[in-house]
């Protein structure tokens, strides 16, 4: 069994599977956290959520309780990511701007889906498997697609 857990606020009843890196950030009661998942340095995890694995949930996301991640979902931070300056430097922490995301109660992100930055996923909502969600998902929508289009609004 191999994980690496620093500095994590744990609710009670979390369970933890192996082969996880989490640091720096904070997981609600109840939550599930897969194998193979990465969660990085102020990410919040609700209560009652599923982090299915191979998840990568970097800095910047906020899920809200009762959420369902998929397999191999990845979260993305950086609109313009780049590995060096103008000038040949390597970028660090203070050379590009954190766009954060929001995942609402009770939304269902499934397997192999992308999010890009900045995104807003609604309450209830359902993104269907191997999305690319580019912009905000309104309350109780299914999307699916690349990108990700409106398929219909659930009951």
């Amino acid at each position: 069994m191999t994980r690496c857990i620093k500095n994590v606020i744990l609710g009670t009843d979390v369970v933890i599977r192996d082969f996880v890196n989490l640091y720096d950030c904070e997981v609600g009661d109840s939550s599930r956290i897969g194998t193979f998942v990465e969660i990085q340095k102020g990410v919040v995890i609700g209560k009652k959520c599923k982090i299915q694995s191979h998840a990568f949930l970097c800095e910047g996301v906020t899920i809200e309780d009762g959420c369902f991640i998929g397999h191999g979902v990845i979260f993305t931070n950086d609109r313009f990511p780049r590995a060096i300056n103008e000038d040949g430097s390597l970028r660090t922490e203070h050379d590009w701007q954190l766009h954060r995301t929001l995942v609402k109660r009770g939304a269902s992100i499934g397997s192999g889906t992308t999010i890009l930055p900045g995104i807003t996923i609604g309450e209830d909502s359902l993104i269907g498997a191997g999305s690319t969600v580019t912009e905000d998902v309104p309350p109780r929508a299914v999307v699916a697609g690349n990108p990700a289009r409106m398929i219909r609004i659930l009951p």
